[in-house]
């Protein structure tokens, strides 16, 4: 089965929001295993939105429509696919009291036009709302099925995770289609680069198919497989990914939509019981604040110090005048001393420093995005690396956390 989804709703047209129903609703569909090739977005137009509906009807079977199902008379969804189909509209005494109960509870007047919000298809099936009052409709009619679901997200969700999905993965459990979806996680490497390297897997994918993303400073690839079921899948996926890295798995942190760096490096250093301390000058408290937006990071952060100016960096951090004087603070030595100055001074496994030029100006003579991260181990063993970001200030600072987060990884790695 082919599913297309059409938003509805002007204010879509103009930005005045963001569709993240059809992202939820695409994700639900490749869930239970139904294809969706095509999204359209059409505003609150009768005329418009049945030219949608017969555009998709020559490449989808399935139609899934959301948004315009409310009580003003901008909502014209429902009453249009109604005409549209030649069906009738009928009430869903369930629905209607579960509205009229909510208005003498709150103490409101009902107006007449909040009826149509229980109304579905006579013919098909209703499917009540327990977070709004517009229930959604479904209906099979020849070669095609219609699916009418409420636009706000809080009342969309809800609905598709009790009632949609359960209906969607009966309907088509003699026909049903697996796919399943894995996302990688790579930072060190741009996406043209990782393509490169990855070229022979991209031109000839079949089943499974890969596609790389661009993240912020990091990059993405979505491998995805579709089979019989769920094993099929997963094995299919787990020989493609084991081929991949083997070419770029330097690059690899970790695997999840909704992953990041700092999440990897936190579990890291908590699985490994291993505590870390920062200084930060140019970052100014961005990567202490990162680590700590983790729960749990009481068990591995011991504390950081913000020297911004080279007086606390002197004073406060313990960084010597001499290297201050002598090689600046934006410099491989006074990295190296902060990141020790902070190990020892919190007592923590690891230190890290980061100083350097987050712009727009230049800085003793370095240009915007010099960076240096210094690490000390208490083994003893202190380095630092500079690298030279291009990002503008904002950029340059977040870019660094990034960069310190992987050094951490790497090294415990």
């Amino acid at each position: 089965m082919i599913a297309e989804i059409i938003s509805v709703g002007t204010e879509l047209l103009l930005g005045q929001i963001v569709n993240t129903d059809a992202a939820f609703i695409a994700k639900q569909l490749a869930e239970v295993g139904i294809n969706s090739y095509y999204q359209t977005v059409v505003g609150d137009n009768p005329v418009r939105l049945v030219e949608a509906l017969k555009i998709a009807e020559e490449r989808s079977h399935l139609l899934i429509l959301t948004g315009g199902l409310g009580p003003t008379q901008d909502d014209v969804t429902k009453e249009t696919v109604a005409d549209y189909l030649d069906e009738e509209l009928v009430m869903d005494d369930v629905a209607l009291n579960y509205i009229k109960r909510y208005f003498d509870l709150s103490g409101r007047v009902m107006t007449d036009n909040n009826q149509k919000q229980a109304l579905y298809f006579e013919n098909g099936r209703s499917f009540l709302n327990r977070n709004g009052h517009a229930v959604g409709t479904f209906i099979q009619k020849d070669a095609h099925a219609y699916l009418l679901v409420p636009g706000p997200p809080k009342e969309l969700t809800l609905m598709f995770d009790t009632e949609v999905r359960p209906f969607l993965e009966t309907l088509i459990a003699d026909d049903r289609q697996y796919i399943v979806s894995k996302t990688l996680r790579f930072f060190g490497i741009g996406e043209s680069d990782l393509v490169t390297k990855l070229n022979s897997f991209i031109v000839n994918q079949t089943n499974p198919s890969i596609a790389p993303y661009a993240g912020d400073y990091e990059v993405t690839l979505r491998v995805t497989a579709t089979g019989d079921n769920a094993s099929e899948c997963e094995n299919l996926l787990e020989q493609t990914i084991s081929e991949v890295l083997a070419i770029v798995g330097d690059y690899y942190y970790a695997e999840g939509d909704k992953n990041s760096l700092v999440n990897t490096v936190s579990q890291m250093l908590m699985e490994k019981n291993i505590t870390i301390s920062s200084a930060e000058s140019l970052t100014g408290g961005l990567f202490q604040s990162r680590l700590v937006s983790v729960p749990g990071a009481s068990h591995y952060f011991r504390g950081g110090i913000v020297s911004y100016d080279d007086v606390i960096k002197k004073d406060v951090l313990g960084v010597p005048e001499s290297i201050l004087n002598e090689y600046g603070a934006v410099s491989e030595e006074c990295a190296m001393a902060m990141a020790d100055q902070a190990r020892r001074l919190f007592q923590s496994d690891i230190g890290i420093s980061f100083t350097g030029v987050a712009g727009p100006e230049e800085l003793e003579g370095e240009p915007p995005g010099t960076v240096w991260i210094g690490l000390s181990m208490g083994d003893g063993n202190v380095s630092a690396q500079k690298y030279r970001f291009m990002h503008g200030r904002t950029g340059n600072r977040e870019r660094s956390v990034m960069q310190g987060l992987d050094m951490v990884r790497r090294m415990i790695k």
